[in-house]
């Protein structure tokens, strides 16, 4: 009976070995780290140089450094790809953000993160690109990052990065005890508007046609009755004047605008001796005034 006894008592101790070493297993394995991903376009997204899906995106996996790289799915070709290494730590999930520009200045994204500092201290860490920029907690500005604070509570927050000639990055984080959020901000440039600009008035001279004994004025192909006749126009009507052949008298004029499949327009000479010259101030709406 009392080998029975020591019998099951060992065998309740080995059970309880066992057991215990099970659960310390488990509790001291590496827990995975995790990782979401979000872009503005759609994006192709690459882990370690392999397509793994598309954004939104979201998976665990071993703690420790891994490249990603997001490709923009966008009939746009001119949306510039984002490339960047992340240190994943285990059991924490990192967030990865990403609006795509024409440029990197013209992107924008932020990257955020926690890790452990253990007991109730609760941190915050902001980096930004660009350096320097202001950073705003709750609408209340901290400081410049690079800044680090480990007196703010634990709840949720509104953080905003900003700086001259950039646009406001504003984000929704939520601390917690015993982690320090580690936030990187990447601004995009401002797009900075030209003024409007009015081109000067332009000083144009025009040919007025005059009265004639036929009522009308031959246009022709050269300076002269010798050039054949291309057209006829009448009195009061003027057109661009071009040139004018000194020995003959004749002046050039425009005859008809250049246009789609005439882009030199039609050219003809008129006797100089039924027109007359006018200057006008062209304005950039088309208006025109006599000088």
């Amino acid at each position: 009976m009392k080998v029975l006894k020591i019998v099951t008592v060992s065998l309740i101790s080995l059970a309880a070995l066992i057991t215990a070493t099970f659960f310390l297993i488990g509790y001291f394995k590496e827990k995975p780290a995790g990782i979401f991903v979000d872009s503005d376009p759609i994006s192709d997204v690459y882990i370690n140089g392999s397509p793994v899906g598309k954004t939104p995106y979201t998976n665990t996996y071993k703690a420790g450094e891994i490249m990603l790289k997001l490709v923009p799915d966008s009939s746009d070709q001119s949306l510039i790809a984002y490339e960047t290494k992340i240190t994943l730590v285990s059991g924490i999930q990192t967030i990865v953000r990403r609006e795509f520009g024409v440029s990197e200045d013209a992107s924008s994204g932020d990257i955020i993160s926690f890790d452990r500092i253990g007991g109730a201290e609760t941190g915050l860490i902001v980096v930004s690109t660009p350096e320097n920029a202001q950073v705003s907690v709750d609408g209340l500005p901290q400081g410049f990052a690079p800044y680090k604070t480990s007196s703010i509570l634990p709840a949720q927050h509104q953080i905003t990065v900003k700086a001259p000639g950039y646009i406001d990055r504003i984000m929704t984080v939520k601390t917690q005890a015993g982690f320090r959020l580690s936030l990187f901000a990447k601004l995009a440039k401002a797009v900075e508007l030209q003024p409007a600009t009015t081109p000067s008035p332009v000083e144009k001279t025009y040919v007025q046609i005059l009265s004639t004994p036929t009522g009308f004025l031959r246009v022709r192909s050269g300076p002269g009755t010798t050039g054949g006749e291309i057209a006829q126009v009448k009195p009061g009507s003027q057109y661009l004047f071009l040139d004018e052949d000194v020995a003959t008298g004749w002046v050039k004029i425009q005859y008809e605008a250049p246009k789609t499949g005439l882009p030199n327009g039609i050219e003809g000479w008129v006797s100089g001796q039924y027109v007359k010259k006018v200057t006008q101030i062209v304005t950039a709406t088309g208006s025109a005034t006599l000088k």
